[in-house]
């Protein structure tokens, strides 16, 4: 079973970036959206993947719905054994560009389907092989107010919300913080664990500090620390 872990946040939060320090030669990036990651060099170090000659090469592929990423989930838990860590990058456009995609179809149904489909993904990912790591960059959802925020993973309808909580299929959620320093300048950081405001979570002792650097380089090779790898 992969390693699951969740980074939740707003637009501009410093989700993306917050690959710039994993091994590009052992990450393979599936966008929702087709936008690569803001980070240097990025078209260089995340070509499209394609299959030459039956062998895949390239490591960043664009899809939306569940029947591709889950195809693409299975050639690199077969064939790409050099791959170690999985990004999936606005998770939650696999929900949106459904919904608006059955904008006009009237049942409730449509819902269930969203929802099956968005569990799906995880679902396969999780049953990935135990070397690898499955980070879902999502976004988050206010269900507080301005006064008493509380964020969680943002979902389309109710059902996963009420039937599944998504967080619980994760063993690590971190939530991105900005901060403006001294020299006003935006710092990005994760929060792992909660403070009352969001779900974040991660497990005693892996973290001595509630924010931490956004660099999920870092983060993995904590884990990696902690469990012992």
């Amino acid at each position: 079973m992969a390693e699951m872990l969740a980074v939740v946040g707003e637009s501009g939060s410093g989700k993306t970036t917050s690959i710039r320090n994993l091994n590009p030669e052992e990450t393979f990036i599936i966008s929702t959206t087709g936008k690569r990651p803001g980070i240097p060099g990025a078209k260089k170090k995340y070509p499209n993947f394609k299959l030459v000659d039956k062998k895949p090469t390239g490591n960043f592929y664009v899809a939306s719905d569940v029947d591709s990423i889950s195809k693409m989930l299975k050639v690199i838990n077969t064939i790409m054994k050099h791959i170690k860590v999985v990004i999936i990058d606005d998770y939650q456009y696999i929900m949106g560009f459904e919904a608006m995609d059955k904008a006009e179809v009237k049942s409730f149904d449509k819902y269930t389907q969203i929802a099956q489909h968005a569990y799906q993904v995880l679902k396969d990912a999780m049953n990935m092989r135990d070397d690898l790591f499955v980070c879902v960059l999502t976004h988050s959802d206010n269900q507080g107010d301005k006064i008493n925020p509380y964020y969680v993973i943002k979902t389309q309808g109710k059902m996963l919300t009420n039937v599944i909580t998504l967080e619980g299929l994760f063993t690590y959620v971190l939530f991105t913080d900005v901060k403006t320093n001294e020299d006003g300048k935006p710092m990005y950081r994760f929060k792992t664990n909660s403070d009352g405001t969001c779900t974040a979570k991660t497990p005693m002792g892996l973290f001595d500090d509630l924010y931490i650097d956004n660099d999920l380089n870092f983060v993995i090779n904590k884990i990696r620390e902690y469990n012992g790898d």
